[in-house]
């Protein structure tokens, strides 16, 4: 990021920081934690199949991120999915086939399916 030494500097920022802002408004956003444990589980496997199965069912409007640990160790791998105008929804104990179902139900219909856990933190986007 640029030094900031002006107001001008600053209200450029403020204007980029909206329009980054905006672009996502209409995104879903799948975070999936891809931390040790979460390895050790399969996530690099349920991110795979949910990317392909948002393709499969047409879903463009996917921004597919990963994290590392989400301190949920007992339920990787794990994804935390926030859909517009949603809350995040964070999930668990995913496997291949729970991911594509994931995607099939959650992100197509807004039908929460496999196992939710509570989230407990606040997301701080940039």
């Amino acid at each position: 990021m640029a030094k900031i030494s002006s107001i001008a500097d600053l209200k450029k920022f403020q204007e980029e920081y909206k329009a980054k802002a905006a672009a996502k408004k209409d995104k879903i956003l799948v975070n999936v934690s891809l931390a040790t444990c979460s390895i050790a589980s399969g996530g690099k496997t349920v991110m795979q199949a949910m990317m392909e199965e948002a393709a499969k069912q047409g879903i463009n409007n996917v921004e597919f991120m990963q994290s590392g640990c989400m301190t949920y160790c007992h339920s990787e791998p794990t994804v935390v999915v926030t859909l517009p105008g949603k809350d995040p929804v964070c999930f668990g104990k995913l496997d291949e086939t729970g991911a594509r179902e994931l995607v099939q139900k959650y992100l197509k219909n807004g039908e929460v399916a496999g196992t939710v856990i509570p989230v407990n933190y606040n997301r701080v986007e940039l």
